[in-house]
């Protein structure tokens, strides 16, 4: 049996029993929990086990979003205004790290003198970042808001209430947009309508909208609803195709076979997750053409190759940002950092660390597509699964206050009480969105098929 066919014909087993336990149940105190009679159709989730992947969410995001910001716009291209020279190859891993298009002084990342993993130790504390800061804030958003779905109005008071109106705000191209029309009045969805945000088709959705996907475990359906609006804050067509993607995989990485293995189980949630793109799209296009080539046996430096002659040298399939004459030729742009990303997931299968190395090296916003599967990869593996990658222990610190503001105690958190407040916003999902139910008792949810 081909791939292809193996992949469409997998079941669903639960990701774990629900067994009576010996510790009272966490246990949110701004919540009504109901009573609910399972009627056999469910999928059964722990809540303690999901809490951990929650947990490995943030801690593998932060791993990765850091160790591709060493490589972050190093390698683009040669097209138009910037010429970053060859790309990189797996040979340059562990080697001095080059500079990249935003160099002033033509030196390369202070993050790290060489392409390597970065880390905080025990005693450290991990910064936010554009790819972890604004997830952050819509959960903390849902949490106050003792809601599953957001309205124009609370993004728009959110945004405005913890990102710094004019120095340093870590925001760029359709982010930077949305919150400039924020600041003039306009709401959300209409900041991300093409007619108001030229940037609509940059990556930006795609950096904070994944975690949706979490908050609905198992039912994609639920997760696109709930992640409707907060991705067409900044995006539209296939910028918001992309996003909706990765919410898909994100949601369903609570449903795959858990007899699978992680090579089996991350092309199950992509061959999923293509569903969502429609068919005459330049990423669903995008994606038939990298899933091709990896499985005619190409190197993953050839694939790489061959997605920059095919959309941006040649501008097939309808990706025509190379005639737009944007800066760097849209190396922030959804499109191609969709492409790169499909790399280092099809290449890496599932292993961790080979999934980022690979994004790290593969070029353009390279810091995005690992944060992507790094959370992904980390939330599936859990906190352990990942110290037991690395053989190591890392902090659980999260300083929010480096890029945002006006949260309590400083700015300072930890993946611990992130993945709690998550598990509280899931309870809310399960039981009042989805019509499921939360038992205490055995500490799980009964998740309804969608109907």
């Amino acid at each position: 049996m081909n791939m292809h066919k193996k992949l469409a014909t997998l079941s669903f087993i639960v990701l774990s029993a629900c067994q009576p336990q010996s510790e009272e149940a966490l246990k949110d105190s701004n919540f009504d929990y109901g009573d609910y009679s399972p009627t056999g159709e469910e999928v059964i989730i722990s809540r303690e086990e999901y809490k951990d992947k929650l947990y490995g969410f943030w801690l593998g995001q932060c791993i990765a979003n850091w160790t591709g910001l060493v490589t972050e716009m190093d390698k683009v291209g040669n097209i138009g205004d910037i010429k970053t020279g060859s790309f990189y190859t797996r040979e340059d891993w562990g080697k001095p790290d080059l500079p990249s298009i935003f160099s002033k002084d033509g030196k390369p990342s202070h993050l790290s003198p060489t392409i390597d993993f970065v880390f905080e130790n025990e005693e450290g504390v991990w910064g936010a970042d554009d790819d972890t800061d604004i997830e952050y804030i819509y959960q903390s958003l849902l949490y106050e808001n003792k809601t599953s779905f957001l309205n124009g109005e609370q993004i728009r008071e959110g945004w405005l209430k913890h990102i710094l109106p004019e120095e340093e705000n870590y925001l760029w191209v359709s982010n930077q947009k949305a919150f400039d029309l924020m600041r003039e009045g306009m709401v959300p969805p209409a900041t991300g309508d093409p007619a108001n945000n030229p940037e609509y088709e940059m990556i930006d959705a795609q950096l904070t909208t994944e975690i949706f996907g979490l908050f609905a475990p198992a039912r994609p359906d639920m997760a696109r609803a709930i992640a409707i609006l907060p991705i067409q804050t900044t995006a539209r067509e296939n910028a918001e195709w992309i996003s909706q993607f990765y919410v898909t995989m994100h949601s369903l990485a609570s449903r795959v076979d858990e007899r699978l293995s992680m090579k089996e189980k991350t092309q199950w949630l992509a061959f999923k997750a293509r569903e969502v793109l429609p068919n005459d799209s330049y990423s669903a296009k995008m994606y038939d053409f990298v899933k091709g080539l990896y499985e005619e046996g190409k190197s993953w430096e050839e694939t790489r190759d061959a997605v920059y002659q095919r959309y941006q040298v040649e501008q097939q399939d309808g990706y025509d940002i190379t005639s737009k004459n944007i800066y760097c030729n849209g190396c922030f742009a959804a499109g191609i950092n969709f492409a790169s990303s499909l790399v280092s997931l099809f290449y890496g299968e599932g292993d961790f660390k080979e999934t980022i190395k690979i994004g790290v090296l593969a070029g353009w916003d390279s810091d995005n597509p690992t944060a992507t599967w790094g959370g992904l990869l980390g939330f599936m593996m859990g906190k352990d699964g990942i110290e037991k990658t690395f053989g190591r222990t890392f902090s659980e610190k999260y300083n929010i206050h480096r890029t945002r503001t006006n949260f309590p105690n400083d700015g300072m958190d930890t993946f611990s009480k992130m993945a709690e407040k998550g598990l509280f916003i899931v309870d809310r999902v399960v039981q009042d969105e989805m019509g499921g139910g939360i038992d205490l008792k055995k500490n799980c949810w009964y998740i309804p098929p969608a109907r």
